[in-house]
């Protein structure tokens, strides 16, 4: 089917998605495992580590608690992925897409607001202390940046009129909304990385309580909760791409082309953020989100919202 030049797809498509989705989250992986070796003093991106590491897991024997309800923590830290697939199945390939949604800008918001219950059964599931609090810090970190988000993604809408992916993409003709919507970018970046448990935003997985949501995870728990987050990363990246960055606009190449170019270069900088920023206290980031990211947003949606209806 066809819509505004967007061809609905299935079948092989849906393989070709996961398949590129499962390319671009290795990438995040080595990438950011050689930037961790780069800043301990080795060099070089070693494209085979992420395949050692997945090997070494797989080997692993799965950790038991005392009294864990299994089920639970294996939906927490499993279904990471399958959201992130779920989110890429909206994202115009150029012509081509999964699932063109009428409303794929709420599809995309509602598999994020999923991540929360995944994190939170993640850590309560194991029935362990340190991974119960990192699952509720997440809960907190959530407060914070969920309706900046929320109200991120409404921006782009506005202007194009739709809700469909496709047709935000379609709308940014000669001038990208990145352009006259930093604000909102940047809040959708932040947002992203909030629900990758990522960089300034991974309090939930962190050091100080022996990994938070992830401590009790080995073996092949371990391997699809760390997939997930790289996997939810990357389709944060692609979703960015029609909503801001003008989806497959561009001279010379495929529209294909360009929109997994988009997708590579926005998930390079995110990757390479990490270690940039420091970790936000998820106390400390709600304060912030709701005092100061939540009305700079809201303003943004104004101003997007007084040029669309002067146009």
């Amino acid at each position: 089917m066809t819509v505004d030049g967007v061809v609905t797809v299935s079948g092989l498509w849906a393989v070709a998605a996961a398949g590129l989705l499962a390319v671009l989250g290795y990438y995040a992986a080595a990438l950011d495992g050689a930037l961790r070796a780069r800043d301990d003093g080795a060099s070089g991106l070693r494209l085979h580590t992420p395949a050692l590491e997945a090997a070494r897991l797989l080997r692993q024997r799965r950790r038991v608690t005392v009294a864990a309800d299994r089920l639970l923590w294996r939906i927490g830290d499993g279904g990471l992925i399958v959201v992130a697939l779920l989110m890429v199945a909206v994202v115009p390939l150029g012509r081509w897409t999964l699932f063109d949604l009428d409303v794929g800008v709420v599809w995309f918001n509602a598999m994020d607001v999923a991540v929360w219950a995944l994190v939170w059964l993640a850590g309560w599931g194991a029935n362990s202390l340190h991974s119960l609090v990192g699952g509720y810090r997440f809960l907190a970190q959530g407060l914070g940046y969920e309706l900046p988000l929320m109200f991120a993604l409404v921006a782009p809408a506005i202007a194009a009129e739709s809700l469909r992916v496709g047709g935000i993409a379609a709308a940014q003709h000669g001038l990208w909304f990145v352009v006259w919507m930093p604000v909102a970018f940047v809040v959708y970046c932040l947002g992203v990385a909030g629900f990758s448990v990522w960089g300034p935003m991974s309090a939930a997985v962190g050091a100080d309580i022996a990994g938070g949501a992830g401590a009790e995870l080995s073996g092949v728990d371990r391997l699809l909760f760390e997939a997930g987050r790289y996997g939810l990363l990357a389709a944060g990246a692609a979703f960015a791409v029609p909503m801001f960055l003008g989806g497959g606009a561009g001279p010379l190449l495929p529209d294909w082309l360009w929109v997994i170019v988009k997708t590579v270069v926005l998930l390079t900088v995110l990757v390479w953020l990490r270690r940039r920023l420091p970790l936000l206290r998820p106390d400390k980031f709600m304060e912030v989100g709701w005092l100061v990211l939540l009305p700079a947003v809201l303003v943004q949606d104004l101003v997007v919202a007084v040029i669309a209806v002067w146009r």
